[in-house]
């Protein structure tokens, strides 16, 4: 049992995932957390665990919403920076395809994402806009025959420097309509460059992209996506996901916390015999316990098809916002030792801020689950 699963949540996975679970958490305690800091020291990714997440044998298999959650959360424990390579890989990119591609498009691609010979990314933040997404996306996308022509730019796009394949989302300028393009490698007008000096989930190799009379043939466009519509409910899904991370952020630094105050002497004694010590503790248990129930229970209506917006919405603007309290708390009780990477805090410290910005912000899952409830927009 997780140190920082009180309730036992872990109960409600059914034995064959709970050895899934199991066999990455291996993975990850052994292959992962040994490296992690210094890559993130670096801004460099290992490239050479890739063939270690093919192995793993999970990425678009058909599993149940909780056991994809929990393996979110697992990776997010270990490090959260190669939890949103996966998430970009096997949910944004490979959720696109699933979600709007059609079935020879999802033959075409999927199987490769599986095995991880190509990696995915997901390119819809510009530099100009982020929120405003919905309605103010710049990029366009001009037919031209059997083919498209787009132009225009792209931001924070995660895996970008070195993906195969890449969704890009463009504007029709025909219809005004959002749709969603597969970009392969190597394509004629496109070009990414790594963004350097992040203070945040340094070893994602997030990329400016540039797409300047980007041809791609019609072929690369995804059939099931027609309106932003199409690409909400990718965010949807996603969305619930990036909530597991942060409880999976949530639960490494508490057991960092843990530890340290069960092993770090002041006065003669361990500080986890101090009083105030422990109300920390028990602020970021509980936090982390409220959290894990909520994304439980998101997963469980996933799976029984009664899932809405306003479900990933509150899980992702009130986990993060947690996530943010749990992970200060952890530096303060470690004092000085939590600014310095030895002790693995100050990591999670600083990627818990990307993780609070990316797939919406509080203040727009606020809206949505605002619009939810009383039925009134406050959109503009």
């Amino acid at each position: 049992m997780l140190t920082g699963d009180l309730y036992r949540f872990q109960d409600l996975l059914a034995p064959a995932e709970a050895d899934v679970v199991a066999r990455v958490r291996e993975f990850l305690a052994t292959q992962v957390v040994p490296i992690a800091n210094e890559h993130w020291s670096r801004a460099s990714f290992p490239h050479d665990l890739i063939k270690g997440y093919a192995d793993l044998g999970i990425a678009g298999t058909d599993q149940s919403n909780l056991l994809s959650g929990w393996l979110s959360l697992e990776m997010a424990r270990a490090d959260a920076s190669m939890a949103t390579f996966y998430g970009v890989h096997a949910g944004l990119a490979m959720g696109s395809i699933e979600t709007c591609g059609s079935p020879s498009q999802k033959e075409r691609w999927l199987p490769s994402m599986r095995s991880f010979d190509k990696i995915g990314a997901f390119a819809l933040t510009e530099p100009t806009g982020g929120s405003d997404v919905a309605a103010g996306l710049r990029t366009t996308a001009r037919r031209d025959g059997d083919r498209w022509i787009l132009n225009g730019a792209k931001r924070w796009i995660g895996n970008g420097t070195f993906a195969d394949l890449t969704v890009v989302w463009a504007r029709d300028v025909d219809d005004n309509q959002v749709k969603g393009f597969v970009v392969e490698k190597g394509t004629p007008g496109f070009t990414a460059t790594k963004i350097e000096n992040k203070i945040a989930l340094r070893i994602v190799q997030n990329a400016d992209i540039v797409l300047e009379d980007c041809v791609v043939g019609d072929p690369n466009r995804l059939r099931g996506a027609a309106t932003f519509k199409d690409t909400a409910k990718v965010l949807r899904a996603t969305r619930s996901g990036v909530a597991w991370e942060a409880v999976g952020v949530m639960l490494a630094a508490y057991e960092i916390a843990l530890n340290y105050a069960r092993e770090r002497e002041q006065f003669g004694r361990p500080i986890g015999k101090f009083q105030l010590v422990q109300d920390l503790l028990v602020r970021m248990l509980g936090n982390l316990t409220g959290s894990l129930g909520m994304v439980v229970r998101l997963a469980q209506l996933q799976d029984a098809g009664d899932f809405r917006d306003e479900h990933s919405a509150l899980a992702k603007a009130y986990t993060t916002t947690r996530m943010r309290e749990v992970v200060g708390w952890a530096r303060e009780l470690l004092a000085g030792n939590g600014i310095v990477l030895d002790y693995d805090i100050g990591r999670f410290v600083a990627d818990a801020e990307a993780l609070y910005s990316y797939e919406g912000t509080r203040e727009i899952n606020t809206m949505i689950v605002g619009r939810a409830v009383t039925g009134l927009s406050a959109f503009v």
